[in-house]
């Protein structure tokens, strides 16, 4: 029996992304048409549309599809939550951890949501100081919660296989509102996310 993969793909992005990385391996030196090269432009081009899909999704409507009344006021965190994302600036990977923590104000949002919006922030060209804030922007306007907190620790290849090339360097980025300004909050969360409780 044949094996059949099925996907889908917007057929008009990706025969001019075919069209384009074809022209860039050529322009790089190599013959587009060698065996081993022939599908490479496809396999691209897919590739892509699924690493920025990101566009294509809305990181409120994904916490308020799962939107919960609770009378609770106490600090939810969801740490460690991988995330894989491309520079902006090289189009290289940089990937990592993130670390969402909110205090509800009435409402909470299913777990797994927060970890989604991380993807759909993550699966676009960023940067990392954007993608951290933007996290905590969604999850302030669909939540109105007491304060937000996000951490993310991140590896970029444009550090590690260019340029400098340091190998064991880490980005970190933090952004925090409402009730994480204080330095109370803020550290029980930090203590929290660099403990190893499980």
């Amino acid at each position: 029996m044949a094996y059949n993969k099925t996907e889908a793909y917007d057929h008009e992005v990706t025969t001019g992304l075919i069209r384009n990385y074809r022209e860039s391996i050529a322009l790089l030196g190599e013959d587009p048409n060698r065996e081993g090269l022939l599908k490479t432009p496809e396999r691209i081009a897919k590739a892509m549309q699924f690493i920025t899909q990101g566009y294509q999704q809305d990181a409120c409507a994904i916490l308020n599809s799962a939107k919960f009344h609770e009378d609770i006021s106490e600090m939810i965190v969801v740490k460690d939550i991988e995330l894989y994302s491309m520079c902006e600036h090289h189009m290289l990977p940089f990937y990592g951890k993130a670390h969402v923590a909110y205090i509800p104000n009435g409402w909470i949002t299913g777990l797994s949501k927060i970890a989604r919006v991380v993807d759909v922030f993550s699966r676009r060209l960023q940067v990392q100081e954007r993608l951290t804030t933007q996290i905590l922007d969604a999850m302030q306007e669909s939540l109105n919660p007491i304060g937000v907190a996000v951490v993310i620790e991140a590896s970029h290849l444009c550090m590690m296989m260019r340029g400098v090339s340091k190998q064991n360097s880490v980005t970190t980025t933090s952004a925090f509102v409402g009730e994480f300004e204080k330095i109370p909050t803020r550290d029980e969360f930090m203590k929290l996310i660099s403990s190893r409780l499980h």
